[in-house]
């Protein structure tokens, strides 16, 4: 019997899915991540769908329909306080909506900085701008390595996150990975800058600053979540502006923290993402009808 760990290394290199086949998941290293090697092949924790105990970063990779697909991508940062991944809400829900919508989409799940898995008293291995920071610059790099192989434009590769996932956004968006030529992995030797970002409901919204040349922004929150949030986050929206970078900005009436997708009056966020996506010239727009 093949380990889950090989399973993952021959999907690498595997032809790219379609929309009605299962989706691929693929490491961002496949001998481990940096610093978690000896411990990659530790099963993880998944209670409902939240899941923990993640020492073996992954992308999930869903592609829409050949007669929908446009060549925009969007690298989806679920939440869960870091101390587990929401999978199901503010991951796979989120990228078959996107693929439904012609955008290829790539679920990624990244190592917790406060993994509910760890033992009380045990200290924590990992960090939010250290392991987990480079995970999210891993999965743009190999998204933009490979996007042939997913019908991806290079230069339209985005990134989207849901609460602690939006602060991991959000570092991505502000630290920019630049290439470096004289890497040995040829993945490394490419940009891990996102060319768009966009932060839902984002965790520690007081340290996004933004500056000039940084990628536009879609912004979203409610207008009951926390004040860290919803009185945060149009203070970014006017940072963004301050810097001259294009930021659109959504608040929700009677509206709380991790909403994701459900029914309600921020249903609208995604739909109103992607006419932000055509706005901005990342996704074509629909030709007009026929009489």
């Amino acid at each position: 019997m093949k380990c889950p760990t090989l399973l993952l290394i021959l999907a690498t290199f595997a032809a790219p899915l379609l929309a009605d086949e299962s989706p691929a998941v693929v490491p961002l290293w496949p001998a481990g991540a940096p610093g978690s090697e000896a411990r990659k092949d530790e099963p993880e924790k998944v209670v409902g769908q939240n899941v923990s105990n993640i020492h073996f970063p992954t992308l999930t990779v869903f592609r829409p329909a050949a007669g929908r697909a446009t060549d925009c991508a969007v690298i989806i940062c679920p939440g869960g306080g870091h101390r587990n991944l929401v999978m199901e809400k503010e991951g796979t829900t989120i990228a078959r909506w996107m693929t439904d919508h012609g955008l290829v989409a790539f679920v990624l799940k990244y190592r917790l900085a406060k993994d509910g898995a760890t033992p009380p008293g045990v200290a924590q291995p990992y960090t939010v701008e250290r392991d987990a920071l480079a995970d999210a610059q891993r999965a743009i790099r190999l998204v933009r390595s490979r996007a042939a192989d997913w019908g991806v434009d290079p230069g339209k590769i985005g990134i989207i996150g849901f609460s602690a996932g939006g602060e991991l956004a959000s570092l991505a968006a502000m630290r920019l990975g630049a290439a470096d030529p004289a890497a040995p992995d040829p993945i490394d030797r490419v940009s891990a800058r996102p060319d768009f970002q966009g932060l839902i409901y984002p965790g520690q919204a007081q340290n996004i600053a933004p500056h000039r040349g940084d990628p536009p922004a879609f912004l979203a929150c409610g207008a009951d979540d926390r004040p860290g949030i919803s009185e945060e986050l149009p203070k970014v929206y006017l940072r963004f502006k301050a810097a001259g970078v294009p930021a659109e900005l959504h608040i929700y009436t009677g509206v709380g923290h991790g909403f994701g997708l459900r029914p309600g009056p921020s249903a609208g966020w995604a739909e109103q993402f992607r006419a932000w996506l055509v706005t901005e010239k990342f996704v074509a727009a629909a030709a007009p009808r026929s009489p």
